[in-house]
């Protein structure tokens, strides 16, 4: 996808954040907007800031909801016209003791981090494959996706879902015309942190002590020393121009996904030679 002009953008976690990122590099491509929260008020500010820009069109939907989810897109193509373009980045950040996990929380996690990607992707997959031409497709997992580190058992295994998923699609959704890039952010100046507190489920169990600093921590490292919406924004769509499948937004990851590669190589059966993939076979 090379050029953006007059293309419909729909982006869910629009708002603020690095959606609001990547709606604003969208809008000085020359796209149009169709910009999806949960935050009615956040989606007046974004519409505000970017309708000088480019044309820009709100919905309020929770992405857990699919008849909702089918609605909206719907209307989006009636006041817009077809999406050639998908970002699912809607996503939450919640941690939690494994002495007190919980169904509830764990449902509430996984329905927006991974069935609210899920949900774009069916909803819209169809219609990019019925419409034809070239569509795209970019959806937002996390450094947390592709090795550990101490961000809970919630958010990473919400994560390599989406990893999971993406990396699967792209060959497959390639036959159709459809690019697919995924998204794996470090540390981005975002209130992801704060955002999550005001939508966690009041059943929630509460955070320890302990817990509740480490997110306290989390967040602040997150506003002092992530790296820039809109810095994240211009990585998008520089790595959509190009077709690339990874989009990371520093190095810092580095070396856990080097040593998450080296353990799985190391645990391989002794049987099985290392050969450049050409050549691989079983001794």
């Amino acid at each position: 996808m090379n050029s953006f002009t007059g293309r419909i953008a729909f982006i869910t976690g629009g708002a603020r954040g690095i959606g609001l990122g990547i709606a604003r590099a969208c809008a000085r491509a020359g796209a149009k907007l169709a910009l999806v929260d949960i935050d009615e008020g956040a989606l007046a500010q974004a519409r505000a800031e970017l309708s000088p820009l480019t044309t820009t069109e709100t919905y309020v939907l929770d992405v857990r909801d699919r008849e909702a989810y089918a609605r909206v897109a719907d209307q989006v193509e009636s006041d817009l016209g077809v999406v050639s373009l998908l970002v699912n980045n809607a996503g939450v950040f919640d941690n939690v003791s494994p002495a007190t996990m919980d169904y509830a929380l764990w449902d509430w996690v996984m329905d927006i981090n991974v069935n609210g990607v899920y949900n774009g992707i069916q909803t819209f997959v169809p219609r990019m494959i019925s419409n034809g031409g070239d569509h795209y497709i970019v959806n937002t997992a996390s450094v947390a996706g592709l090795a550990m580190f101490d961000a809970g058992f919630l958010y990473h295994a919400s994560k390599y879902a989406i990893v999971g998923l993406t990396e699967s699609l792209h060959a497959k959704l390639a036959q159709h015309g459809i690019g697919v890039s995924l998204l794996c952010p470090g540390p981005v100046a975002t209130d992801l942190v704060n955002n999550t507190q005001r939508l966690r489920p009041e059943h929630a169990p509460a955070h320890s002590e302990r817990m509740a600093g480490a997110l306290e921590r989390f967040q602040a490292d997150l506003t002092n020393h992530g790296t820039s919406i809109d810095t994240v924004g211009n990585m998008v769509l520089d790595a959509i121009r190009e077709g690339r499948l990874y989009i990371h937004t520093d190095d810092s990851a580095a070396p856990a996904i080097v040593a998450r590669a080296e353990a799985l190589l190391a645990a391989l059966p002794s049987a099985l030679r290392i050969v450049p993939e050409s050549d691989w076979r079983w001794h």
